[in-house]
């Protein structure tokens, strides 16, 4: 690869990454109101690294972040700011990361076949739910009192579960016919 064709494709990753970034903060910005509200930001997780595959997804989810910590809305509700990333929901934000991480390290270790982007989006559902969870309960133990697993489950997954799969499943569908979509426009 010569060092045009090199400059050009690290251009074209970063432009991907920034693109995406935006997109998980538009998906955060979009809720859907039901009895228990829900927003697409997850859905961006998925397409994220569904489309961009893990290490480039990985870097647009922690852009993503970033972008919430220094105070720019891209958070749910348009918020930003650490307040936010430190409060009692931020786990789940920052278990995002963790998330891509780990479909990242799935598809270094067994590739990027569509069964494998299954798995690792039910890991990085699995990720994101044990991570926020945890931070939920120490920071509301701290703020509030004390609270038991079961009433976090109660409030901040059970009634996210199935919102998360149905919005996985679109990422799946979406993803494939995206990324060859984006593959021909770099060529």
């Amino acid at each position: 690869m010569t060092t045009m064709t090199s400059n050009k494709m690290k251009t074209y990753d970063m432009v991907c990454i920034a693109i995406f970034a935006v997109l998980m903060a538009v998906c955060s910005w979009i809720a859907i109101p039901t009895a228990v509200p829900f927003t697409l930001q997850t859905f961006g997780l998925f397409l994220t690294v569904g489309v961009l595959g893990g290490k480039r997804g990985t870097f647009a989810i922690l852009i993503f972040i970033l972008l919430g910590a220094v105070g720019i809305p891209v958070f749910s509700g348009f918020t930003g700011g650490l307040g936010i990333l430190f409060g009692t929901t931020g786990g789940y934000i920052i278990g995002f990361l963790f998330s891509g991480l780990a479909m990242w390290g799935m598809e270094k270790l067994i590739g990027r076949k569509t069964w494998v982007l299954v798995l690792s989006m039910i890991l990085a559902m699995t990720v994101y739910f044990a991570f926020g969870t945890a931070w939920f309960m120490v920071v509301y133990a701290r703020t509030v009192g004390p609270i038991g697993l079961s009433a976090v489950l109660g409030w901040c997954v059970v009634p996210f579960i199935i919102p998360d799969l149905l919005k996985m499943a679109l990422a799946l569908m979406l993803s494939g016919r995206l990324r060859r979509i984006i593959e021909r426009q770099s060529q």
